[in-house]
């Protein structure tokens, strides 16, 4: 996935996207301000009220105005803890809540977002964007912005009393302050593009821990432990090369901020006791000074870290709103809006028949190379369409722009008649059933994973469709039966069992459309035999597309198409084809071959005979 450039500054219209999300908590925001700056001004007051008991109760001998001043510093100091607590309960509310609308938002898009999108994109950058990332800009959103609201308050409620009770000595304290100023402008950069390198960084730790987990057999089965890990420790160490570059700069910041703030109370000290030995000013003014002139930096020094910490979220707000905002290279029209208003008008789903049509079809994944050229395929309702070929022939290519998962490049297909663009992407997908070599299933039940092709199913629909793929027989020999648990990815089944529940998850949707993606190869000869039993039930009567590799699965299809560098080189039935004696029949024959010295050497898979079929 392409990376932020790190030249870039910070750009306003990205935090003014990311505090879209914070506008539900308005009034919690309104409150907590409010509580923040009751705090700041109760902070800001306290040095004044320590003056004014230093002149007015210790040097005029008042000893009787002593408790009522301690009462009204206790009072103060109650409030002040009160709010605290108050304040603490509400920003928590908030982080989380702006947390949950970010999380929501970039899960909703990810869900959005087309193939071509997923296809350059890496799954750790995905990860890091929906975890850390929005992590960090909730705990921004939320604390930076009221910590800055609060330090900016007692600065100009601390700056406000200083000019009011002595103006020169102000000027003193606050001399520093341009010098801060200007520190911060020159710091900014820095630490923008250090913080952008770090998430960059980050993004590519993410990705090498997901795809070494993903990825567990084949490292042990290569016995590459060592060679991953070394390759992990050379990205560790480059993130920790960019880390300590962005913390030393960082470092170098706040420690400045409170150096200016040292400086100014010292220039303020200096000034004040020359005053107060010339009598023109008070030692409670002076004292008073001294506390408001090193408080006025702490928060001084807030509000440097919530910039210094906007400066790093930065690179995380960009990767966020990025990947919100990213737009699907796949959505509805124009004409399929108004489709969609006219089903919701009418409160009814059509249902498609399923007759497909590719028109002078062309496709390409980079914009150079065609994987299609001039396709053309009529598919009547109701047909078994197989095909064949070698990889990158443009078997997956046809199916996935059929399910418009792809849009072509050139010409068009259509559905039913109904150009595809102009149907509901809702429509067209929720009329597939999609079948895949390695089925996928989810954490949960055997029955949850069914009724994920039809969440309103009921359990005796549940049981229907495992029936008719035939699995519900296995399935009721399971300890639980149809509650027991698949376990992470299926885990916990055979192939040849996740294989069946996954074409009963497609048989429930009622499919008018479906795609089988080889769905024998990964399987037993005996368990080959009963998904291939469940395919020809659930065929029957739907339009259907078939991926394989083992062409025993596909001599009844109605269409065979063989495939080469993108072009049709053969078309018809397998009778037809066979008497032909072109390509096809030579896969076929070299199939056989190698399927008869299967049973004569035993061997315990068709791999070989799927590489020579591929390469023939």
């Amino acid at each position: 996935m392409e990376e932020i450039d790190t030249r870039q500054k910070i750009k306003f219209g990205t935090w003014r996207a990311m505090l879209r999300f914070a506008t539900p908590f308005k009034r919690h925001f309104l409150i907590l301000a409010a509580m923040m700056v009751g705090v700041a001004a109760i902070d800001a007051v306290q040095p004044f009220l320590t003056g004014w008991a230093v002149d007015r109760i210790a040097l005029a001998g008042r000893l009787d105005r002593l408790p009522a001043f301690s009462a009204l510093f206790l009072a103060l100091m109650a409030i002040q803890a009160v709010l605290v607590r108050l304040f603490l309960g509400v920003g928590g509310r908030i982080e989380m809540g702006i947390n949950y609308g970010i999380r929501k938002a970039a899960f909703d898009k990810v869900q959005e977002l087309s193939f071509s999108w997923y296809d350059k994109t890496n799954v750790g950058w995905v990860t890091a964007r929906l975890t850390s990332d929005i992590g960090r800009l909730a705990d921004i959103v939320a604390w930076g912005i009221n910590d800055f609201v609060s330090g900016l308050a007692m600065m100009l409620i601390s700056a406000g009393l200083m000019f009011a009770t002595n103006w020169r000595l102000a000027l003193c304290a606050l001399s520093t302050l341009p010098i801060l100023v200007v520190a911060s402008l020159i710091f900014e950069r820095g630490i923008l593009e250090r913080s952008r390198e770090v998430r960059a960084h980050n993004s590519q730790l993410t990705a090498a821990f997901s795809e070494n987990i993903r990825g567990v057999a084949a490292v042990k089965s290569l016995a590459a432990e060592e060679r991953q890990g070394r390759a992990f420790k050379r990205l560790s160490e480059s993130m920790r090369r960019v880390s300590v570059r962005q913390e030393m700069l960082s470092a170098l910041y706040i420690p400045l901020v409170i150096l200016l703030g040292y400086i100014g109370t010292g220039a303020a000290l200096w000034q004040g006791s020359v005053e107060v030995l010339g009598g023109v000013t008070s030692l409670g003014v002076l004292t008073a000074f001294f506390f408001s002139a090193t408080r006025f930096f702490d928060p001084a020094t807030d509000v440097a870290r919530v910039i210094a910490d906007l400066q790093y979220a930065q690179a995380a707000a960009e990767r966020v709103i990025g990947l919100i905002e990213t737009e699907p290279a796949i959505k509805d029209g124009p004409a399929a809006l108004e489709f969609s208003r006219r089903m919701a008008e009418t409160g009814r789903k059509p249902r498609l028949e399923g007759r497909v049509s590719f028109e002078n079809v062309s496709f390409t994944y980079d914009g150079k190379r065609e994987v299609l050229s001039d396709f053309n395929l009529e598919v009547p309702p109701g047909t078994t369409v197989a095909l064949v070929g070698e990889t990158g022939s443009g078997k997956s290519t046809i199916v996935n722009l059929a399910c418009r998962f792809y849009e072509p490049t050139g010409g068009r297909i259509l559905i039913d008649g109904i150009d595809q663009r102009e149907l509901p992407l809702a429509l067209v997908h929720g009329s597939l059933g999609y079948v895949l070599q390695s089925p996928l299933l989810f954490s949960g039940t055997v029955a949850s994973n069914i009724r994920y092709g039809r969440l309103e199913a009921s359990d005796a629909e549940v049981e229907a469709a495992a029936r008719d793929a035939g699995a519900h027989e296995f399935i009721t020999a399971l300890e639980k039966g149809y509650e027991a648990q698949v376990g992470e990815g299926g885990v916990l089944l055979s192939t040849g069992q996740k294989q069946l529940v996954s074409l009963a998850r497609a048989l429930i949707a009622d499919p008018a459309i479906l795609v089988l993606d080889e769905a024998t190869s990964s399987v037993d000869t005996e368990t080959e035999r009963l998904v291939q039993e469940a395919i020809a039930r659930v065929l029957r009567g739907r339009t259907s597309f078939v991926i394989a590799h083992r062409l025993s699965t596909i001599a009844d299809a109605d269409i065979i198409l063989v495939l080469r560098e993108g072009r049709v080189v053969e078309r018809g039935s397998h009778s037809e084809l066979m008497a032909n004696g072109g390509y096809y029949r030579e896969l076929v024959e070299a199939q056989f071959r190698h399927d008869r010295e299967r049973q004569l050497f035993g061997h315990a898979d068709g791999d070989e005979v799927e590489e020579e079929a591929e390469s023939a």
